[in-house]
């Protein structure tokens, strides 16, 4: 295949991808889909590998491979749609509602995470939950037809507006069946094909060469996760041969009696997240880029829980911290940042007539070359915030504050970004939820700089714990303080 040909039919693939984001966005009806972009949209090709993404969620991406040979276990026919959720069987944590179907010429997959899915708590995020089943609806590979998403729709919170998300997310995987058929036609089917086998060839051959130039060797980083129960380790080993890496989280400790576990999808998700960032970022996204990287745990730990372990926080804050630790493996070799915020905060506010869940950013590391920037969503997360006038609008909620956090991001040659300050007033009697991390141990600077600040949450003025869960009354005043990111390199030098 020529190259010009290459790329305008990767160009119309591409576009494909960031159209199904902009339909499912434009659609939503949940304020953590429609402001926030809290979802993320695929195409793959015939034997299921990833050809090209929407640039959306890095922790939703990476985990999609899965969730697509999940279904094509049960041999889809074109325009049949399939929904999951299990994060045992290709899903990520229960919010997080995959929608796959066949095309013309492969799959199209749409990712979103819904404000509630029938947890114990409004959000289905329990801070408390130790079981995949108080997390909410659980959600193996189905066919969804319209008596399946009545059924599943009437078991959640808000069933109008999940029914809403659902059918937004519908239209993404619709709107790319008749693109993926309107580019056959145009460019021919076999043309098409061969395309997607040369892009994600292409991705490989990029991402094997950019290895290939790192040092060989074992590289070896660690960190931890705050937990109720103590501070829990999270190791990692990166094994570089060739054009090859490995990736083990031997000596990673147990999955334990909580949320903070981790399907190994997710685990292989942020993982691929950072060889992308260290290796070739700007890589055309594809599975290619992922196929010289093998990714190793120990099973029943942290990082490859099994069932019936409860996952919501693993998908959102262990995530997180095993950026970190992968990061901070590489940087036995390379220049890397410092440690970002590590964290996305998630508080979900709501009872059984609203849901409001939303991550909140931080601070970003000091790179090697410049500043952290501030108020930002690191790493695994992507997403926006929520803004003032939508919050106030569509919740019982009122935004009394939010800036930046001075101060908060680490001294350095290069400074880590500061942290924000948001501080909601309830309106409404409802129930909060609360999963941080780096309440205790503070995001690490790099090359003689200085850490970054952790978080802190308050309700009226009384510190919280990282993870904790409280009924609050009209007029009580939440104040999240988000963690600052760590400084690269001595102050005095810059």
């Amino acid at each position: 295949m020529i190259p010009v040909e290459l790329q305008v039919i990767g160009a119309s693939l591409r576009a494909i991808a960031e159209e199904m984001g902009a339909a499912l966005i434009r659609s939503a009806f949940s304020a953590n889909i429609k402001e926030r972009r809290d979802c993320s949209t695929a195409l793959f090709d015939e034997r299921g590998r990833m050809i090209t993404q929407a640039e959306h969620i890095p922790v939703h991406l990476g985990a999609m491979p899965e969730a697509v040979a999940a279904v094509m276990a049960h041999d889809p026919v074109p325009g049949e749609p399939w929904i999951l959720n299990d994060p045992y069987a290709g899903g990520t944590h229960l919010p997080d509602l995959t929608i796959v179907t066949r095309t013309e010429l492969g799959f199209a997959v749409t990712r979103a995470h819904h404000a509630d899915v029938g947890g114990t708590e409004p959000g289905s995020l329990p801070p408390a939950s130790r079981t995949l089943a108080e997390e909410g609806v659980v959600i193996p590979p189905t066919r969804l037809d319209e008596p399946t998403l009545e059924a599943l729709v009437e078991q959640m919170r808000n069933p109008d507006e999940r029914r809403g998300d659902l059918r937004a997310q519908l239209a993404g995987n619709r709107l790319a069946e008749a693109r993926i058929t309107e580019l056959c036609g145009r460019r021919g089917r076999a043309r098409v094909a061969a395309a997607m086998d040369e892009l994600f060839d292409y991705s490989e051959r990029v991402v094997r060469a950019a290895i290939a130039e790192l040092p060989d060797g074992r590289y070896e980083g660690a960190d931890v996760l705050e937990t109720r129960d103590g501070l829990f380790d999270i190791r990692a080993a990166v094994t570089i041969a060739g054009d090859e890496l490995e990736i083990d989280f031997a000596g990673t400790a147990e999955q334990h009696d909580g949320n903070l576990n981790c399907p190994l999808a997710v685990t292989r998700s942020a993982c691929f997240y950072v060889v992308r960032c260290l290796t070739a970022p700007d890589v055309p996204a594809s599975g290619g880029a992922f196929v010289p990287v093998t990714v190793r745990a120990p099973e029943r730990c942290l990082v490859n829980a099994s069932p019936p372990a409860a996952v919501a926080a693993g998908n959102t804050e262990t995530s997180s911290r095993i950026t970190d630790v992968v990061f901070d493996a590489f940087a036995r070799t390379l220049a890397v940042p410092a440690q970002g915020q590590g964290t996305m905060n998630n508080v979900v506010l709501g009872n059984e007539r609203f849901t409001y869940y939303e991550t909140i950013g931080g601070g970003q590391g000091g790179c090697p070359d410049a500043d952290g920037p501030s108020g930002v969503h690191v790493a695994m997360s992507n997403t926006f915030n929520t803004p003032a006038e939508a919050l106030e609008l569509g919740y019982p909620l009122r935004v009394e504050r939010y800036e930046l956090r001075p101060g908060s991001g680490g001294a350095g040659l290069h400074r880590g970004g500061d942290g924000v300050v948001r501080e909601l007033r309830v309106l409404e009697r409802c129930r909060l939820s609360l999963l941080t991390q780096r309440r205790e141990v503070a995001p690490r600077s790099a090359q003689g700089g200085a850490d970054g600040l952790p978080g802190r949450t308050f309700l009226n003025g009384v510190e919280l714990p990282a993870i904790a869960i409280l009924e609050l009354a009209p007029g009580d005043l939440l104040r999240i303080e988000t963690p600052g990111g760590g400084g690269w390199g001595v102050a005095q030098s810059r």
